[in-house]
Order: C-alpha cells, then sequence, then structure tokens
C-alpha cells in the first residue's frame, strides 16, 4: 500500500461483490494492507440488548476490504486512478492519467 491510499480518499471497487461501488476511506490498515470504506462491503451484525428493556438489533457494519481491490479516485479527472509520487520538495502522490497532484 506505502501511501497510496489515505484516510478521507474517495476510492472505487475494482473486484469483489461490491465492484463498481464508490466510497470513503474511514480508516486504514496498513500493517494488513486494508481499508474500511464508507457503504461498501457491508455485513449484518447481531447486537444483544445492552440495558433492561432494550431490543437486541440486527446492525449493518463495514468490514475492511483490501487495498489491491480499491483505486483512488483523482480529485481533477475524476477518474479511478493508479498513483505515482513526486519527491521534488516533498513527497506527494500524483495522479497518473492528468499529472494532477491529491
Amino acid at each position: 500500500m506505502a501511501g497510496r491510499i489515505k484516510k478521507g480518499d474517495t476510492v472505487f471497487v475494482i473486484s469483489g461483490k461490491d465492484k463498481g461501488r464508490e466510497g470513503k476511506i474511514l480508516k486504514v490498515y496498513p500493517r494488513s494492507e486494508r481499508a474500511l470504506v464508507e457503504g461498501v462491503s457491508l455485513r449484518k451484525r447481531h447486537r444483544r440488548p445492552r440495558r433492561s428493556g432494550e431490543k437486541g438489533s440486527i446492525v449493518s457494519m463495514p468490514t475492511a476490504l483490501a487495498a489491491s481491490k480499491l483505486l483512488p479516485k483523482c480529485p481533477h479527472c475524476q477518474k479511478a486512478v493508479r498513483v505515482g509520487f513526486k519527491v521534488a520538495g516533498g513527497k506527494r502522490r500524483v495522479c497518473k492519467k492528468c499529472g494532477g497532484e491529491f
């Protein structure tokens, strides 16, 4: 992953059951190379009641996706792009299609 995607980026899912969907990254797990994306890869979780009188419920929660399944959306050309890096004056992410910076 190495800085290719970051928290707050909008990403496209390029494979799997959610292929073609897009969402915002909520959290990144660099060690396992996974990311939590808002509204994508939802799983149902059964919650038991916590207080007396409260009912149990079924909650949809996002699960982490492999970073290899995600492509960031370029803020300039609005497409799913591969990311390059420019090192002049600090390391910055660059769109491989239009050359714009993230």
